[in-house]
């Protein structure tokens, strides 16, 4: 914790002599008993408890008094609030490997539920983009707060040939910062299905200078990418995430079904499919994010579920002058409250 206001602090010197004056009042009350003809009176009056109970206004006082001071000093803390202005990009695989059946029912529609699960889940707040791709990348659905636009744009997904990963995150980074320079045309149709270097793609203006920010300083807005096998085709995923990481973004991957792959058939020809691990988790840590690993169903929709926990807050340092505050005024109530209660009478 630190203070805007530190000289203030010197006003805590005033609870030390607030204590020296209870106790000098203390002292002088038990002088004024002893003029009593008999102390057992005195004692049997104050009862058993009277000694402890006498001292516990003054003491919340006293509490009460330290976090009004601390409050004048303006302190600031670290804490966890709702992020405010919240874009998450759902960049989700719908390459053929999608129709494997060893998520129940099937990798395409766990995902679809639990996407939809998650955006239900979100605040109304926070805009959700949909970005699907394959052997290209296609924008479902720009940014909204409409539930109702994001699940059309989800059950609207028609599976294709290809794996272009990279795409997806660029075309993710394209929606959040229109102006970065991303050519959105080499991203969806068949020019995007053969590899394409990231300078091609990705234009800077020379007349604008671009500076570099710390991997997921950028808390507005966030990618999470899902899929299920390797890239065949398009951006390298790490340049993508590279492009992410200047750009503060964090990339949250998720990669669904076996690692060790699976056989399938697609439109008359068959195909072995492998969840490529070790790129997923590059892309997440470049980017200082997280990469899930889900199985199943179940473990689909856990992942959901703390992706929703984690990006709906953030951590800030806030000014929290108003907190202490508000406890000290509590305090103070509460010891007066006491003292009528108890004694008739305000401390």
């Amino acid at each position: 914790m630190v203070f805007l206001w530190p000289t203030l602090l010197w006003l805590l010197l005033l609870v030390p002599l607030l204590v020296l004056m209870y106790w000098w009042l203390l002292h002088r009350r038990k002088k004024t008993a002893l003029s009593y003809s008999s102390l057992s009176l005195v004692r049997e009056a104050m009862g058993p408890g009277q000694n402890l109970r006498r001292h516990i206004p003054p003491a919340l006082f006293l509490l009460a008094l330290v976090a009004l001071l601390l409050a004048t000093a303006r302190p600031l803390a670290v804490i966890t609030l709702p992020s405010q202005d919240q874009t998450i990009m759902l960049a989700m695989d719908v390459s053929g490997s999608m129709r494997a059946a060893d998520v129940e029912p099937d990798r395409l529609t766990a995902a679809q539920n639990a996407a939809k699960a998650f955006i239900a889940e979100l605040p109304r707040h926070v805009r959700v983009g949909i970005v699907a791709f394959a052997g290209s990348a296609q924008l479902a659905q720009l940014p909204t707060q409409s539930r109702e636009d994001l699940v059309k744009a989800i059950d609207s997904f028609q599976l294709q040939r290809g794996t272009a990963t990279g795409n997806g995150i660029m075309l993710s980074l394209a929606t959040i910062f229109p102006d970065a320079g991303i050519d959105i045309s080499a991203l969806g149709g068949r020019q995007a299905m053969r590899p394409k270097p990231i300078d091609e793609i990705g234009k800077q203006d020379p007349a604008k200078v671009f500076t570099p920010v710390a991997p997921g300083s950028y808390t507005s807005a966030a990618i999470i990418m899902l899929t299920d096998g390797q890239r065949t085709t398009g951006v390298d995923p790490l340049e993508a995430a590279k492009w992410a990481a200047d750009r503060g973004v964090r990339v949250y991957t998720v990669g669904v079904g076996t690692v060790a792959g699976e056989t399938i058939g697609f439109e008359g020809w068959s195909m072995r499919v492998r969840l490529d691990e070790e790129t997923l988790k590059a892309v997440a840590t470049r980017t200082n994010a997280e990469y899930f690993h889900a199985a199943t169903a179940a473990d689909l929709k856990k992942v959901y579920e703390t992706l929703s926990s984690r990006l709906t807050v953030e951590k800030r340092e806030t000014e929290i002058s108003s907190l202490l505050a508000l406890l000290g005024a509590t305090l103070a109530l509460l010891a007066a409250g006491l003292s009528v209660w108890w004694y008739g009478r305000i401390l």
